[in-house]
């Protein structure tokens, strides 16, 4: 049997692999390189697949970043310029990525994960960095969160990784810190591209409630677990997530 042209195993695997996405996502990132590849297997035409992904994602950093502010694990006040200009920049990639070739999205995100793999493995003091900033907290906003804002916007998976890795490498937070303001950040980027695919009519609704209603859990599970988790494990995941994805990727281009 199928509902709106999807069977409901499919709908099924698509809320379960949700669920795991919020989880995996608030404490490492890389939720939407479970997501994407989830939505694309279940035949939905590529820019519905990132529009309606945008939706269900916004759920899940949404409600992280809520929990976050409640537990006072972030302020508002230390997040809100960075906030504005993850927000800027995806706003600027959600735009672009109407005139681009989805398929440039198969050659990008492999790159990136495989320099946030690399770094997180060779990296000594990922965990409790020490030493002063390498660049300024203002360049980081400026630059550095719009950046990552725009390739949110144009592609989207793996976004929390890189916003871990850059709190980590570039503003020598601690893995966990870094993780709990990346999902201020990320919630902004999703919502920035959420509007935009809004307004331009690219998002499957009935898969997107169904995701987002998963992402909430996940995410909650996520929030309540990120401050208990002994940081060498939190590091540990992100490399089992990025060479989990990148090997998903290696499959996908070179067995047919």
């Amino acid at each position: 049997m199928d509902f709106a042209g999807l069977s409901y195993g499919m709908l099924t695997f698509l809320f379960a692999i949700s669920v795991m996405a919020g989880l995996i996502d608030t404490m490492a990132g890389g939720g939407g390189l479970l997501t994407v590849p989830a939505l694309m297997m279940s035949g939905i035409p590529p820019l519905l697949v990132l529009g309606t992904n945008k939706f269900q994602s916004t759920m899940g950093s949404g409600t992280a970043t809520f929990m976050m502010l409640t537990k006072k694990k972030i302020t508002f006040t230390n997040v809100k310029y960075k906030m504005l200009t993850a927000f800027i920049g995806a706003t600027v990639g959600t735009i672009l990525i109407q005139f681009v070739n989805t398929k440039t999205l198969s050659f990008i995100i492999p790159i990136i994960l495989l320099i946030v793999l690399v770094y997180f493995i060779f990296a000594p003091k990922a965990e409790n960095p020490s030493g002063e900033p390498k660049i300024s907290d203002k360049r980081f906003s400026n630059v550095v969160v719009p950046a990552i804002g725009c390739y949110d916007g144009m592609f989207g998976p793996g976004t929390g990784s890189f916003l871990i890795m850059a709190g980590v490498s570039l503003r020598g937070q601690g893995i966990v810190n870094a993780s709990a303001l990346a999902k201020s950040m990320n919630f902004a980027t999703n919502v920035a591209s959420l509007i935009v695919f809004l307004l331009v009519g690219k998002i499957f609704w009935l898969v997107g409630l169904l995701m987002m209603l998963g992402q909430f859990i996940g995410a909650r599970l996520g929030a309540h677990y990120l401050f208990h988790v002994n940081p060498k494990y939190l590091r540990l995941l992100i490399i089992i997530m990025s060479l989990g994805m990148l090997t998903r990727y290696a499959i996908t281009t070179f067995v047919k």
